[in-house]
């Protein structure tokens, strides 16, 4: 497990700072209108690099598709810093939501892939688990800060140069860290198996891939999960705007942060894993804990929903605070909600990991998954733009959530208990075998062809036995090769 560590660091020291930094109050700028802007452009390109990120992964190889897929975050960083201290235009952070679509969809690819297809299919639910809660970590950090911040000050002002620098600097080390993946050919999972021979493919074969991969009844009866993955994100952050202060809204980010750690933790070991099940009974299990914990938890919201709406400050003359006695329950709820996100989450990942354990094909999955996502997220985003009822914003997220589950009950009835026996597996102790095999061949063709060169020295040395090199030769390659001597 502790190459899945590494993907999770790194993830922690690029998008989960990014995640820091939107905690800080309009990506730290102050500018609502301006961060949503640039925020709709990056889930838009995102939505359609994904379509072809896959792909781009297996051509390039896990270690530069990672370092490309970083640097948006980089950019996009610098963008927002660049904006508030130095001057920057707007244009240029709009811009770099957009490179930042670009770029993301091939670092989730390729993490995607790496999380999927190197550990072993026992241990698939515990990798998401650690990576989850190794990235959201970072966005932790950022609500804690901002926390502080409000705390403090009584109000969330501008980000300071100092604090963009430090995140900078984690960012710079997450890039870094890229260079430090292996290729699949390289990974030895516990079982002994290596993970793929082949390190890279043909555009051609991606082409071809990919065109299959839009016509795998699985994955369009996954796509409905996959578009409601993200899409209730813009109405949570809606609500946590419209109804809480500035130091209540950092504490429910808190919470979430929280919420998504000890929800990814809790499915993958406790219940993805449940050594005591079978494969295709810990997907229904899972299945069940999921839809359970989403009907209670958005039932609890929509009997708080009910309640107000989008002019809640207007009518009760000011937002809620942590000390309100009004307060009691609103915290744990933004727990819970980020809680069944990480199980989602979480489901969706292993569903898609249990159908194969090829690096190809599951980079191939996480480029599509992330591109209907986006899109999802990017559709959720123009809703809550247009201020529609938070009721409406409610039920939407809810009833897609709930729409998804019969479909994803069908794909778990197709998984099969392993893949091992359907794709072909390599052991290390076997191409150990086989590489030793073949140098012990290739020295005996080495000594064999020492003899012949010895052999016919010996005979052009003497002029009386120089009629007779040709017979020799002829009878050496004989003792090498058999009857059957090579064609001159």
């Amino acid at each position: 497990m502790a190459v899945i560590k590494l993907p999770a660091i790194y993830t922690f020291a690029t998008v989960g700072m990014f995640s820091a930094v939107s905690n800080l109050g309009a990506g730290g700028t102050q500018d609502v209108a301006l961060s949503d802007e640039s925020q709709g452009v990056l889930y838009g390109m995102f939505a359609l690099a994904g379509l072809i990120s896959g792909g781009i992964n297996n051509l390039l190889g896990p270690k530069l598709t990672l370092f490309i897929g970083t640097l948006g975050y980089t950019l996009y960083v610098g963008a927002l810093w660049c904006l508030q201290t130095q001057g920057g235009t707007r244009w240029f952070l709009i811009f770099a939501g957009a490179m930042l679509g670009i770029t993301a969809a091939l670092l989730w690819s390729a993490q995607g892939s790496i999380m999927m297809s190197y550990p072993l299919e026992k241990d698939k639910g515990k990798a998401f688990a650690i990576f989850w809660a190794i990235f959201q970590f970072g966005s932790f950090i950022g609500s804690v800060i901002a926390l502080a911040i409000n705390i403090e000050k009584g109000g969330l002002d501008a980000v300071s140069t100092s604090t963009y620098i430090a995140f900078l600097i984690i960012i710079f080390v997450g890039v870094a860290s890229a260079f430090m993946i292996l290729p699949p050919n390289r990974i030895i999972r516990a079982d002994g198996t290596i993970v793929r021979l082949d390190t890279t493919t043909k555009v051609r074969e991606e082409l071809v891939e990919m065109f299959r991969l839009l016509k795998n009844w699985r994955m369009i009866a996954l796509f409905p999960m996959f578009f409601a993955s993200n899409y209730l994100y813009a109405y949570q952050g809606s609500v946590n705007a419209t109804v809480f202060d500035g130091p209540t809204r950092a504490l429910n980010a808190t919470l979430e942060g929280a919420g998504a750690i000890t929800g990814a933790l809790f499915i993958g070991f406790c219940v993805l894993d449940n050594k005591y099940m079978s494969r295709r009974n810990r997907g229904y299990f899972g299945l069940a804990v999921v839809a359970s914990v989403v009907i209670v938890v958005w039932s609890v919201g929509l009997s708080w929903q009910v309640t107000f709406g989008r002019d809640y400050v207007a009518v009760h003359g000011k937002p809620i605070n942590y000390h309100d006695p009004n307060y009691k329950g609103k915290g744990a709820l933004f727990f819970f909600y980020f809680f069944g996100d990480a199980c989602y989450q979480a489901l969706a990942y292993w569903i898609m990991s249990a159908l194969s354990n090829d690096p190809f094909t599951l980079a191939r999955f996480a480029g599509l998954y992330k591109a209907i996502q986006s899109a999802g997220a990017a559709g959720s985003y123009g809703m809550d733009a247009m201020l529609h009822p938070l009721l409406n914003e409610h039920l939407a997220s809810w009833s897609m959530l709930l729409f998804s589950f019969p479909l994803a009950f069908l794909v778990i009835r197709s998984i099969k208990e392993t893949n091992y026996e359907d794709e072909k597996v390599f052991y290390v102790d076997d191409i150990k075998k086989d590489e030793m095999e073949a140098a012990v061949s290739d020295s005996q063709e080495k000594a064999s062809l020492m003899v012949i060169i010895m052999r016919i020295s010996k005979a052009a040395g003497n002029p009386i036995e120089q009629p007779r090199r040709r017979a020799l030769f002829s009878h050496s390659v004989t003792e090498i090769f058999g009857s059957e001597q090579p064609k001159q």
